[in-house]
């Protein structure tokens, strides 16, 4: 792979990241929470999440899901339904003061893995995406590795970044009706994801 072409999936992986998805609306939903101390088991989930979906992209579980419409809906749906959880789980939480307690490293970092690994949508684009920026002619498990750990990278850092600003907004955001609020707005959008996920069609 040439560098020029790393450098080009970089550019390209570093806009569809900072777009905001369900995984980041989960870690700032999160870290509005718990603050600072919930962003790295968050990050780690999400790199996690990430490195799971990008691997068996390349290894072909994303055209295997574009092949199979029984696999694709089981999987969307399992997607879609625990987003639909975790959203009407923020939508429900406690807002005064020592009520929900924060969510411990272990649980975070699943949340932030299941919401990040079981996105079928990413499958389909990882399938897309990477392969244009492999050269046939070069051994494909070297490029492989590289594209999947720059991203990995990449999501790690865009996550970290999104959660360690809602982590500095953490203690603006105490009062119960503007935590409420932003509890309802994550929550509706972890929803809309949810049920948006549901209504993914398989190629072709």
């Amino acid at each position: 792979m040439a560098v020029e072409t790393w450098i080009a999936f970089l550019a390209a992986a570093s806009v569809m990241l900072l777009i905001p998805g369900p995984t980041i609306l989960l870690v700032i939903g999160q870290s509005l929470g718990g603050g600072r101390r919930a962003a790295l088991p968050l990050v780690a989930g999400v790199a996690a999440g990430d490195l799971v979906a990008m691997t068996l992209s390349l290894a072909g579980l994303g055209a295997l899901l574009s092949a199979s419409a029984t696999l694709f809906t089981a999987f969307k749906w399992v997607g879609a339904a625990y987003l639909v959880y975790l959203g009407l789980r923020l939508w429900r939480a406690p807002v005064e003061p020592g009520m929900a307690p924060p969510l411990t490293a272990r649980a975070a970092w699943q949340q932030a893995f299941i919401v990040t690994a079981l996105n079928p949508k990413s499958v389909a684009f990882f399938v897309a995406f990477v392969p244009q920026f492999l050269d046939p002619a070069r051994p494909f498990l070297p490029q492989a590795a590289v594209l999947v750990a720059s991203f990995v990278l990449l999501a790690a850092l865009n996550a970290l970044l999104y959660a360690l600003a809602a982590g500095r907004l953490s203690g603006a955001v105490r009062r119960p009706g503007v935590r409420r609020a932003l509890n309802r707005v994550g929550g509706g959008v972890l929803i809309g994801a949810g049920l948006a996920t549901a209504t993914l069609r398989r190629a072709g």
